[in-house]
């Protein structure tokens, strides 16, 4: 996992070919007139998805893992708290989903806050819980980049 903020993406060049990709994109792109959805960036290697929604409450939520894409999460607007903890043999909440790339926990889980212009990488290793509410609900944009392991 990575957590930072956007202007100091360009010390993450070299890691990773599509996470550069990734956070150049994030970086040069306004997304503040982008409707929610998908966009393109190298086909199905790296791809966009506009979000917009208000964050829940840690009630009920559950963390999540990715097998075949990293997920690289920007913060456009607002806040939110992201859940974390890595993933060391627990055993999933429901059985990992090849067609949407999907696989829930109910395990514990640190959280850390989020704001505009910050972003996190979270590797296939990485469990993690995104758009929690911090003291209340808010209105949040985010963008998340799918990046092809």
């Amino acid at each position: 996992m990575i957590i930072d903020h956007i202007d100091n993406a360009a010390q993450y060049n070299g890691i990773n070919k599509r996470i550069e990709q990734a956070l150049k994109y994030l970086k040069e792109t306004d997304f503040t007139a982008l409707e929610p959805g998908k966009y393109e960036v190298d086909g199905e290697n790296v791809f966009a998805m506009v979000q917009q929604y208000t964050t829940k409450g840690k009630e009920g939520s559950q963390l999540e893992a990715h097998r075949k894409y990293i997920d690289v999460q920007f913060m456009v607007s607002g806040k939110e708290q992201m859940g974390y903890t890595r993933l060391n043999n627990q055993v999933s909440a429901t059985p990992y989903s090849e067609e949407n790339d999907f696989v829930l926990y109910d395990v514990p889980a640190s959280f850390v806050a989020m704001e505009t212009g910050m972003f996190a990488v979270f590797y296939p290793q990485d469990l993690h819980m995104p758009g929690i509410q911090l003291e209340v609900q808010s209105e949040v944009k985010k963008v998340v980049v799918k990046v092809r392991v």
